[in-house]
């Protein structure tokens, strides 16, 4: 069993609130515009981290972390990228690689909308965490948080931060 946090589009913001949850995780998720790296040092002293970058992340960042991570939890197959879209309206860069070969978790950020979406078609669960960060026009900070169980992806929590 693996406690997963999930976040996005910190745009450069980390405080206790963030880190709080983040220590009660096994690992720590990011999906994107990340804004610079102290956010994910931080979260790093703590907890694993998995990220991509984002459009707004420099060549730094980039340097740091890759632009699509797709990986193994337990028996689940995930894949992390920051622009991808959601069902069935992925974005041009992924669908083709999304359709041959579905993942059974799509995550993807920039949207700043928290979005979790079964996709019938593909057999797949897309997440959109959100954005925890206080830059950017949503009004509620949010994150999620999920259990991994084998093959199952199960305890799935919004996590409301207050108003950005």
């Amino acid at each position: 069993m693996t406690k997963i946090l999930l976040l996005s589009d910190t745009h450069g913001h980390i405080d206790d609130s963030i880190l709080k949850y983040a220590k009660q995780a096994d690992e720590v998720w990011h999906a994107g515009d990340i804004g610079n790296l102290e956010v994910t040092d931080a979260i790093e002293k703590i907890k694993p981290l998995r990220a991509v970058f984002g459009n707004i992340d420099d060549h730094i960042i980039q340097k740091e972390f890759p632009l699509n991570k797709r990986f193994m939890c337990e028996e689940v197959d995930v894949w992390i990228t920051h622009i991808g879209g959601y069902p069935p309206k992925y974005k041009t860069k992924v669908k083709k690689k999304i359709v041959a070969n579905p993942p059974k978790l799509f995550i993807s950020g920039h949207s700043h909308i928290l979005k979790v979406m079964w996709d019938k078609k593909l057999n797949l669960l897309h997440m959109n965490p959100g954005a925890c960060g206080k830059h950017g026009f949503h009004q509620v900070r949010t994150m999620l948080r999920f259990v991994i169980d084998g093959a199952e992806i199960k305890d799935l929590e919004i996590i409301e931060l207050g108003k950005r």
